[in-house]
This record gives C-alpha cells, sequence and structure tokens, in this order.
C-alpha cells in the first residue's frame, strides 16, 4: 500500500509540475513593455528569455522569464523574479514555508528526513539553514519595527476586553554561541572564559478562575513568548510590547512574577507599574537551601532539619523574622567563619530586599500564581529544545531569527506573518 501511494504521490506532484512549468514559460513582452526603469534613475532594457530551475513543493520546475539589462549601470533585472518572490533564491515561497517550519523545531541536517518523506523533496541542510534564517530575521525585523513604534508611544490599538489576571514572567537561558560571539567577556565562573550568551525570554498569559481548592488554573491557549539575546533595556520593551498587545491596560489585575535577577524588577518597575510583584518561591526555596549546605555541608538530616522552620517562614510571608535570624547566623559565625558569614548576609540582603515581593500568604489569598513555572518550562521547551543540542554553537543573529521564528509559530502568528509576506 505504502508503495503505490507513494508512486501516485510521485506521479502527481510530476504531472503538477509539467503544469507549473507551463504557467511559468514568460512570453517577450510587447513591444510597450520593452524598457523599465532602474534603480540607477536609467532605463533597462529587455534582452531575452532566460531560464531558471527552482524548486517547488511539486518538485523541480523550470521558468522562463523576461531578463532586463541597464546600458548605463550593466544591471539585470528580472520583473517575474520579484512578482514570484523568488529573487535570488532557488526556491519557492512554498518551499521556504516548509523549510522554515521544519528548521525551527529541529536541527537543519535532520530535517532534510521529514522535508523527502513529508513533502517528498530533496533539499540540503544548508537550504533549510537559510530559509529558516531569513524567514526569522524577518520576522524579528517586524518586531523590532513594532518595538520602535512602541518607544515612540505608539502603540497597537487593541479593543476592551475582560481580562481578570495578566501576568508577565520573565527569566533568563543561556544559549551556547561561537568564540567571535563571547570575545572580551568573562564566564560565569570566575576566571573561565564565556561560551554562552544569556537570550531573555518572557512570556504573557491570562488567568481567569482557580480550580476547588483555590489553586490558580492558567486559562488555556493563552499564553505568549518573547525573547531574543539582547540587553536587559531592549528586553524590556520587548515584553512591554507583547503585554500592551495581549491587552495589559484591560487587565483588572495586573502580576509580575521573576526570580531575584534585578534586571527583572529594574524592567518590572520601569514597564508595568503598580503591577503585584512576586518572588517565585520555589527560586526563593533555592537560596534557603544554599544557606542550609553552608550550615551542615556533610550532614543531610541537619541540612533539612534546618530548613523546616526557615521554609515555614518564608511560606508564611514571614520575612523580616527570617532575615533577622539569618543576621544572626551570620553574626555567630563572623569570627571563626568570615567567607560562610559573608554568604549567608549576602543571602538576608537577597530576602531583605524583596521583601514586599514575599508576602506568599497574602497572593495565594487572592488566587494569585507564586511560581514562575510557565516562562522556566518556556526557557526549556521554546529555547532549550532547539537552541541547546549538543554540538550547537550558533551566532547572535542566528539564533534570534531561530528564536523570532519560534515564538512566532508558538503564539500562533505564523499564519498572520505569511499573509503580511504575500501581501507585501
Amino acid at each position: 500500500m505504502e508503495a503505490i501511494e507513494t508512486a501516485l504521490r510521485s506521479a502527481m506532484h510530476q504531472a503538477g509540475a509539467s503544469a507549473l512549468a507551463q504557467l511559468l514559460r514568460y512570453d517577450p513582452p510587447d513591444t510597450d513593455h520593452r524598457t523599465i526603469p532602474c534603480p540607477c534613475g536609467h532605463w533597462a532594457h529587455y534582452k531575452e528569455l532566460r531560464s531558471k530551475t527552482m524548486l517547488t513543493v511539486l518538485g523541480p520546475v523550470e521558468l522562463r522569464r523576461p531578463y532586463y539589462l541597464c546600458d548605463d549601470c550593466s544591471k539585470g533585472q528580472y520583473p517575474a523574479d520579484v512578482e514570484l518572490d523568488i529573487a535570488g533564491l532557488e526556491s519557492s515561497p512554498g518551499v521556504r514555508r516548509m523549510q522554515a517550519m521544519v528548521g525551527s523545531e529541529m536541527p537543519f541536517a535532520p530535517g532534510c528526513e521529514p522535508m523527502k518523506v513529508l513533502a517528498g523533496l530533496d533539499v540540503t541542510a544548508k537550504a533549510i539553514e537559510r530559509a529558516a534564517e531569513a524567514i526569522g530575521t524577518e520576522i524579528a525585523q517586524q518586531d523590532n519595527q513594532e518595538i520602535g513604534r512602541a518607544k515612540q508611544l505608539v502603540l497597537p490599538v487593541v479593543c476592551k476586553q475582560n481580562i481578570p489576571k495578566m501576568y508577565v514572567l520573565m527569566d533568563g537561558v543561556q544559549v551556547p554561541v561561537v568564540a567571535s560571539e563571547t570575545e572580551g567577556r568573562m564566564g560565569r565562573v570566575e576566571g573561565q572564559p564565556a561560551r554562552t550568551r544569556e537570550c531573555k525570554l518572557g512570556c504573557v498569559f491570562i488567568q481567569t478562575t482557580v480550580d476547588p481548592e483555590g489553586w490558580p488554573i492558567r486559562d488555556a491557549d493563552s499564553t505568549t513568548y518573547v525573547g531574543a539575546i539582547e540587553t536587559a533595556e531592549e528586553f524590556g520593551f520587548r515584553i512591554y510590547t507583547e503585554a500592551w498587545r495581549r491587552g495589559w491596560e484591560w487587565a483588572t489585575v495586573k502580576v509580575v512574577i521573576g526570580d531575584g535577577a534585578v534586571w527583572i524588577w529594574n524592567l518590572a518597575d520601569q514597564h508595568f507599574p503598580g503591577a503585584i510583584q512576586i518572588v517565585d518561591l520555589y527560586h526563593a526555596r533555592q537560596h534557603l537551601w544554599k544557606i542550609a549546605a553552608l550550615l551542615h555541608p556533610h550532614d543531610p538530616a541537619a541540612k533539612k532539619l534546618w530548613m523546616i522552620p526557615m521554609k515555614d517562614l518564608l511560606d508564611d510571608g514571614a520575612i523580616e523574622p527570617l532575615v533577622t535570624h539569618l543576621r544572626e547566623i551570620a553574626a555567630a559565625h563572623a569570627d571563626a567563619h568570615p567567607d560562610l558569614a559573608e554568604e549567608v548576609l549576602k543571602e538576608a540582603e537577597y530576602f531583605a530586599t524583596n521583601a514586599s515581593r514575599m508576602r506568599y500568604p497574602e497572593f495565594r489569598g487572592k488566587g494569585l500564581f507564586v511560581g514562575s513555572g510557565v516562562v522556566e518550562a518556556g526557557c526549556k521547551s521554546v529555547i532549550g529544545s532547539r537552541l541547546k543540542r549538543s554540538g550547537m554553537f550558533w551566532t547572535v543573529r542566528g539564533a534570534n531569527a531561530i528564536i523570532a521564528l519560534r515564538c512566532c509559530r508558538i503564539n500562533g502568528r505564523f499564519e498572520d506573518y505569511w499573509e503580511q509576506h504575500r501581501a507585501a
């Protein structure tokens, strides 16, 4: 059965390719259309019909179209190529769309197999890479244009909506890059050169209700992502633009969740003033576990025992007593173990600085999320699953193109992009 249906598909593709080739055989232009404007300001004159073989969704097809040449600048033109969206390219828009979808989901070389099996097309890894990065770059450029307008306070018009609770979550994930992208940068380990660059990822989602036990429920299909390897300042406008597009101004309750990274709260203050700020509870607990490991490095039982009252204080939002206790621990070890005391004191300041963002009983009483699991999962599913596979090293430009493409597809906006591309 498989052999029969595959053979029939191949025959249909061949017939379709022959028909398409006939449709794409242009006649020589008539007398009135034998000159066209040249970008240099002069005129290009028709010379002859020239052939070009391109890969279409039906297979290879030969195109014959008019060729124009400017006598002044010696530049040639193929107006039909521009009309068909194949200028300087070897693949049709339909094939490039397939290549972009495959390239956004898997490494370029393995992507050749689904192109062959599912579409019956033989393509190279480099062709998939070029198509995916070119389309991703175009999507990123469109995003940057919208962000640029947002910087000028020219924001998209968003119809009034009933949004009970809207969340903005932010996090960072390291992406492996080529050596030239980390030149002069120090790594995360002291004394080691950097081998990665941080991709900042943000997500926006809506919560309408809670479950019977009072736990918040994220609305299905309400999560969208934005991300890029860029500065915190640049990313701030990116996540702000996305939140505004989603209807931030109409949300009754607005929430920003993140870990303890200073850049996140700087952006929250700048772009989302008045929003409830929450430090991810589970990230805060990790800080307590770090202290427990410092105090009881070789005694797992003592470590767990120490954590019980500390975790209770944190979960109860009793941050001031927790900070006081940590400072007392630091003071008690100041003489005998100054390094340990310094680390504990540093953690105490972390909790003191974020005290207002750790009132977890208050947040839970309002039916709010207190964890940043959605964006942390996004760091793995949106970024890590595609850009952090074994042996991958990206340029920033290439990584940002794939990130833009993946976010566009995951957000359900790829069809909108393609419609705009066709209309351009």
